[in-house]
Parts: structure tokens; sequence; C-alpha cells
């Protein structure tokens, strides 16, 4: 409530002078003052900003920062254009504000959020609409909220290039000049200099999905002064990763598209060249070159200043998990504060699929980072998980403290059908053969699992008498000899076992929007707070996919240039599984499953390869809660039966064995510009 002033009898002041007065003493609590930070120990009682601003009143400006870089060629720097809105209040009283920024490709070709809003401006180019909820919630609360336009994007110069140095130079550059170190102008080709360091305090919290939360890892990687903390959602760490896995090139892995895809039309018909660039530098064979180690940011971790807190779903077929785990492992070897959201989502921004939490947390996290509020959120939990459809779990560290990696290993079965998994080794000599089958993929795999068939070579725990979880970045080692020159691995864990699950292959990838809205801020006749609700959308399973990787049998010596195989020779090469955190419940098995070409998420190689497994010389490495102790106690003793979900049936769109036609909902990993995936 906003602070009264005390009126003694015979001293009672003007009505307007208390309004005036209470209005100010709480600005002074809300608000850091002019140049500086708010000190902690007198922020101490001080728990939430408030809506105290005026969101119909605020300075709704466009602005247009120098980069530095001339990607189009044309004998100019390229200058990337900022919208920004804040409100009017602070700056009147000469008070500085921090900054909450998403730069995005998608503001005009495609549009942000599940209902694809894009900018809007009105006659005299001025913003209007601003999408997503950031600016509707976090202005009056006394925040700026700035949306950047990446290069060749928009309203900007120059041109996309994919998550290369252009990209991240447009948010960069921003922040520079938030904190005054980069020159703005008021428009697209004058001189007149726009300045923010008269209203800006320079501290920055970036935050987007998909393209936008790569963007922010990107420039939390350069280690810019100013950014104080990054939001990545469903973002990329390593654009390697995301066209191709360990050699193998992922389905359609072809990044040159994206830039015409996401460029303006006047950058199209001046880009041309940039495309052609991007092509000849990520090859399709998948070797690593120049390029991509440019567009990595995991080797960059130890320059990030910045906190993270990463919001990612276990099953994004777009962006996938792994981009995830690469990112906060080399976060946590350098000591970053991070925070992680892990959802039973594809590629869903947590709005949209546990809103209320999700907007409370984001205004106490950005409050704690931007503003110095002490509310504890730094001191919380670090991890929730989500286990089922709207059920979540915290964990105070993550991976869990007492998560130890744990050796499995393949083994043949007593019958025909599927091997053993367990800990002990093969005996030496013992083999497992499969062919690749372009036609099939994990979830045919899964549930032919209790039958031999060729296509895959599976091996499966007993029924478990206890809960085992998996909690981190699994490894898979196979020696596999190859008929062919070429060959692609896929290796899959699975939960074997009935469960209600969010139905990430369907339209929505786990959620269904709902027709009624609810409003998350103040609105403008053009700006409007409220957005269609959701809810889980969940399908009944008889197994459930808990990670993957993929790999081309030819990095065997060198990740980072395949080669031809010698037919007949065996090779033995490490696969990196994504990220996950999954209870196997008791009464479930545990599966390992190697195959081939996974279909609709890997390209097959150029020869249909059959491989033998030396098995003696194969193994699974698990980060197990309770390590080696927590198995071995799940695999003895009598195990409960399982129960099967009311409705079971496949999740909607994937096939049920046997099918021959691909669904239309995994067609393939998304890329950033298509559909949901954005």
């Amino acid at each position: 409530m906003p602070m009264r002033k005390r009126i003694t009898r015979g001293a009672r002041a003007p009505y307007g002078t208390l309004v005036a007065a209470a209005t100010a003493a709480l600005l002074a609590t809300l608000v850091t003052p002019a140049g500086a930070r708010t000190d902690p120990a007198a922020a101490g009682s001080v728990r939430e900003s408030r809506p105290v601003h005026s969101y119909a009143d605020a300075v709704r400006e466009s602005v247009w920062v120098d980069t530095g870089l001339d990607g189009d060629g044309d004998g100019r720097a390229d200058r990337v254009a900022v919208d920004v809105v804040r409100p009017r209040e602070p700056a009147a009283a000469g008070r500085k504000i921090p900054v909450i920024m998403d730069a995005s490709p998608y503001y005009a070709c495609c549009g942000r959020g599940n209902e694809s809003q894009r900018k809007t401006y009105d006659a005299d180019g001025k913003p209007v609409q601003f999408p997503l909820y950031y600016d509707n919630y976090f202005v009056p609360r006394g925040y700026a909220f700035v949306a950047v336009d990446l290069a060749g994007t928009n309203r900007s110069d120059g041109c996309d290039d994919v998550g290369g140095r252009s990209d991240v130079r447009s948010a960069k550059a921003v922040v520079d000049w938030l904190n005054g170190r980069a020159r703005g102008y008021t428009t697209r080709t004058g001189t007149a200099p726009a300045r923010a360091t008269g209203w800006s305090t320079g501290d920055v919290g970036m935050i987007g999905k998909s393209w936008d939360g790569t963007v922010a890892n990107g420039v939390a990687a350069t280690g810019v002064e100013g950014l104080k903390t990054i939001v990545p959602i469903g973002a990329i760490s390593s654009w390697y990763d995301y066209f191709h896995s360990q050699g193998a090139p992922l389905y359609d892995a072809n990044p040159s598209w994206l830039s015409d895809y996401v460029n303006s039309p006047g950058a199209r018909a001046r880009c041309g060249a940039v495309q052609d660039r991007i092509a000849a530098a990520t090859p399709y064979s998948g070797d690593r070159t120049a390029a991509w180690s440019e567009r990595d940011h995991v080797k960059d971790a130890h320059r990030v200043r910045a906190s993270v807190f990463a919001v990612h779903g276990q099953q994004d077929l777009n962006v996938r998990a792994g981009q995830f785990g690469k990112w906060w492992d080399a976060l946590a070897a350098h000591g970053v504060e991070r925070k992680v959201w892990l959802s039973q989502t594809g590629h869903v921004d947590p709005f949209d699929f546990r809103r209320a939490d999700w907007v409370r947390t984001l205004h106490r996290w950005f409050d704690h980072y931007l503003l110095g509020y002490d509310n504890g959120i730094d001191r919380e939990p670090a991890a929730d998980i989500e286990r089922a459809p709207d059920r979540w779990t915290t964990d105070r560290h993550w991976p869990p403290r007492g998560t130890a990696t744990t050796t499995l290993r393949p083994a043949p079965g007593a019958a025909a059908g599927p091997g053993v998994l367990g800990r002990a080794p093969a005996a030496p000599g013992s083999t497992a053969t499969f062919t690749d089958d372009p036609a099939l993929g994990e979830l045919d795999w899964a549930a032919r699992i209790d039958t031999a068939t060729p296509e895959k070579a599976g091996f499966v725990t007993r029924p478990l008498s206890r809960d085992l979880r998996i909690a981190g970045s699994s490894r898979v080692t196979v020696t596999a000899t190859p008929t062919t020159a070429t060959a692609h691995l896929s290796a899959v864990l699975v939960d074997l076992g009935p469960a209600t699950i969010r139905d990430y292959a369907a339209a929505g990838e786990g959620i269904t929007t709902l027709a009624h809205r609810t409003c998350w801020g103040a609105s403008t006749p053009g700006d409007s707070a409220c957005f269609k609700e959701t809810e889980a959308r969940t399908a009944g399973v008889a197994h459930t996919v808990v990670s993957r990787g993929w790999a081309d049998l030819g990095t065997w010596a060198d990740p980072r240039k395949g080669r031809p195989l010698t037919p007949g020779r065996a090779y033995t090469l490490t696969l990196d599984l994504a990220a996950a955190d999954h209870v196997v419940p008791a009464g479930h098995r545990l599966a390992l499953i190697v195959g081939g070409t996974d279909r609709d998420l890997l390209d097959p190689p150029s020869t249909t390869p059959t491989l033998t497994l030396d098995l003696a010389r194969t193994r699974a490495e698990l980060p197990l809660v309770g390590g080696a102790g927590a198995f071995a106690r799940s695999t003895t003793g009598p195990a409960p039966a399982a129960s099967a979900p009311s409705g079971l049936r496949p999740p909607s769109g994937l096939r049920p064995p046997g099918a021959s036609t691909p669904p239309a909902a995994v067609a393939g990993p998304r890329l950033p510009g298509a559909g949901a995936a954005r």
C-alpha cells in the first residue's frame, strides 16, 4: 500500500501535496537512485517493485545504435534498430532505471510468443506494440524494456548471419550504448545523437526464447560490462550442435536459408553474398570449421559475468536439451550463479506452461539482479523439475548432491529378445548386430523393445524395485564394426512403463491454447497485456524417451572432421546424450537402445550399413542420484506391478508400430523460424 504521511491537528496539508509526498516516498524505496546500485543492506526491507508508474504515459522511442560492422558491404557501419519503452516519472525526477532487453530476428517476419505478436508503429514510426508482456508488466514497475532488431531484420541495417558475429554484436552494441560506450542516433541515417545515460543505470537483463535466448547466451559469453543477468529459454549454446551431432547432420541441416528467412525485404536484396559465405563455411559434411567455432558460446563460458536463469523443455526436439546441458556444465565449471527450470514440454515458453509461477519468479529474479533487492531468490533451490504434467519438484543443487556417474553395461539376453543392461560386463566376444533402417526411429525401437528386430539393439534392466533417478548428461561408448564406408549411430535411453506425459509431439508441443485471456500488466489501445491462457495437453504412453544422442561413426578419431570407414574394421566412439532429469519409477524398466538413423531427427548416411557391436567394449555412463548404490538397490528385491494410466495411447502425431507415414507434427526438428519453434 502507498505510504501515508501522519497529519497533526492544526497542520492539515492539501490532498494533492499528500499524494505527491506519498508517491515520492514510495518511489524512493522502489527505484535505484541515479548513478548507484541499491545498497543490499538498505534494500533489505524492500521485497518487490510495484506498478507505480503510468504505462499509458511511458516514453516510447526508437534509436539506431552503431554496431561498428559493415555486414552488407555498403560502406557504412550497420545500425540496429532499438525500440524503447520506459516510464516517464523516474527520468523527470532525476532517477535512473535498469533495462530488460529482448534482441530478436523475429519482430517483423514471424512474431513472438504463442500468438505470434509483431512490433507495430504509428504513422510517425514510433513504436506502439511491443510483443509479449515484458513491457506491460515491468515498465510500470520501474524498468525500461528494449526490443532490438538483429542486423538485417525489421528496421535494422546489415545482414543476419545466423548466430555469428553480427547477431552477437547487434545486441552487445546496445548494452554498450546503454552504458555510454557506443553511439546511438535518433534516425537510421541521420547524425543527431541519442543517449541513454540520462535515464539508464546501465544494468541490463537479457531474456528471450529460442534464437532470442541464443543471442543472450552469446552476449553473456563476451563478458560485456553492464549485463547483469540473462534468461535464455529453449536457447542454443552451440550452433554446430543445433545443425549437427558429432558429425552427423540433424534433420534438414542447412543454416544458410535462415538468414534469408528472417532478413527484411531490403536485406534479402543485398545479403546474398553473406548467405553464400554461411553456406560455404558450414558444410553439410558436419566438419567443425572456424564458422562453427565463432558460433560456439560454450567455449567462452569463462567470460560470463552475468547470472543465468535457464529454461528448457526436456522433450524439445527443435533446440534439444543437450544445448542446455553443455551450457549449464560449462557455467558450473566457472562458478557462474545460475538457476534452471526443466519442463516436460517441447519448445514452449514457461509463460505458456506455468504462467503465474513464472511471472512471479521472473519478477523476483529481475528485482534481485537489476534493482538489488534482497528478496532471497538467490538462496532458493536452484532447480525446478516437472515430473508429470503440472507437477513440479525442486532441488537445492542441480544435478543434486550425491549424483554420481555410474557405468552400466549391455550383455546378451538369456533368450530371443532384448539383451540385459546391468553392472556386469559382457563376456569377451559377445556381440549384437543391427542394420540401419531410415524408415524407423526411437519410438518404433522402444515399442518393439521386447522383440528381436533387425533395425536396433536393445538392452533392458529387470523391473525396478525402487525409483531410479537420472539427473544430468549421459554418455554411451560403443565399439562398432560397419559393413560400409559410412554409418550413423543413435543411442537412446527409455523408461519402459506406462505414464501420463505432456503430449510434446502434438501441435503446441505439450500445451493447448484456450480461448479466454488473462492480463499481466497494464494495457494501451495498441498494446494489450492480455494473453490467451493454456493448459497441459497430455497423453498416456507405454514408454517414455528419457534422453538421446547421435553421431557419425566417421568422427571416431577426430570429432572435428569425419573420414571414410573401412568395412570390417572396429571403431570406438562415445556419443553424448542430452541432459535430462527423469525418475524411472519402481515397476518400470530402463532400456538402452542403439540404432542407426533416428527417423525425422537424424539424416541417414549415404549407405545402408549393418553394424556389429562388441558388447564387451560398449558401455553407458549415467548420472544416477545415489550412484552405483542406488542402481544396486533398484535392481534387487521384488518389483511392484506397474499400473497403466487411463486412456493409454501414443502421443499425438507419433506413429504406432508399423506405421509407414511420418506424422506432420514430428516431421523433424523444427528450426527457429518455423511454426511453433519460434
